[in-house]
């Protein structure tokens, strides 16, 4: 059954604009302020609170909407967890990608134990369909505690300088983080990464692809993408 388009109604602003914006705050490292800044610059008045509105609002219905990638049995997992401070108390981000650097699944959680482990790997199986060929960790003995209770017959290596992928696809969400001087809750940051990820996973190609020609037509493809999932080529 075919989606419903997303209904700008009672918007003022034109279906190109809010979507254009929402593309540059959760695409590029902008401040609110900046993104209000390039949209001026455009001829297009528009303050930065009615762009977090427009994040908020608009910007998790895109990321559903995006196509995700085809799960396949061949498929490995690594898995990562990082700390991010929310009003000065620690937080873990549990997050998982694949072998070509796509996200699969990002979930914040007050803890950093065998239970948190287990949830993030609960999720991924109701979210993927089917069990990977392989994880990778690093050391933390909550992976292979949750692996041995939800999934005993994948493999599982367990080694730091084996998970620098995942360790790696930190660094943008770092940067968002320092330039947005950390999240103030938890609901605010798993909002944020969704979009932030869906978003990334549409338009950065995979780890196999990075020849000039193929980086050009990954973003065109993303982009008509995305235009037909905001609406804006209707």
């Amino acid at each position: 059954m075919p989606q419903s388009r997303v209904s700008y109604k009672r918007h003022r602003f034109p279906t190109q604009i809010i979507a254009h914006a929402v593309w540059l705050y959760y695409r590029f490292p902008l401040s609110l302020r900046l993104v209000e800044e390039m949209l001026l610059e455009r001829g297009i008045l528009v303050s930065y609170e009615t762009i977090r509105r427009w994040g908020i609002k608009f910007g998790p219905d895109y990321a559903r909407r995006l196509q995700r990638k085809r799960p396949s049995p061949k498929d490995v997992w690594h898995l990562d967890e990082m700390v991010i401070s929310i009003s000065g108390k620690r937080h873990y981000l549990w997050r998982a990608i694949d072998q070509d650097g796509y996200i699969l699944d990002e979930i914040v959680q007050n803890r950093r134990n065998t239970k948190a482990a287990r949830r993030l790997l609960i999720r991924l199986l109701k979210k993927q369909g089917l069990p990977p060929k392989r994880i990778i960790t690093d050391k933390l003995r909550s992976y292979g505690a949750a692996k041995r209770q939800i999934m005993p017959a994948v493999e599982h290596r367990s080694h730091k300088r084996l998970n620098n992928r995942a360790e790696n696809s930190h660094v943008p969400l770092r940067k968002r983080e320092w330039l947005m001087q950390s999240f103030r809750s938890q609901g605010g940051l798993q909002r944020f990464v969704s979009i932030f990820s869906a978003l990334r996973n549409l338009f950065v190609p995979s780890h196999k692809n990075r020849s000039a020609k193929g980086i050009h037509l990954h973003r065109l493809s993303a982009m008509a993408q995305w235009k037909t999932v905001t609406g804006i080529s209707n």
